[in-house]
């Protein structure tokens, strides 16, 4: 499974956008699209969907299932 990081990189270069030029689209600033791509752990999850948005994506919370299940 890719990493957000991966997936952002990827998709935005498909685009053919700069992390600014993305960023301006998806109306965050150039710092999150950097955190994100860079594979940063402390990020706003407002932010991280409007930057997933652009590619029809959105994170949420995924409950996983018990180790010991």
């Amino acid at each position: 499974m890719k990493s957000l990081a991966e997936f952002v990189k990827e998709r935005r270069k498909e685009v053919q956008l700069t992390q600014e030029e993305f960023a301006d689209r998806a109306g965050v600033a150039l710092t999150v699209v950097r955190k994100i791509e860079q594979g940063k752990t402390n990020l706003n999850m407002e932010k991280v969907n409007l930057v997933l948005h652009m590619f029809g994506h959105k994170l949420a919370p995924v409950k996983i299932k018990d180790p010991e299940q």
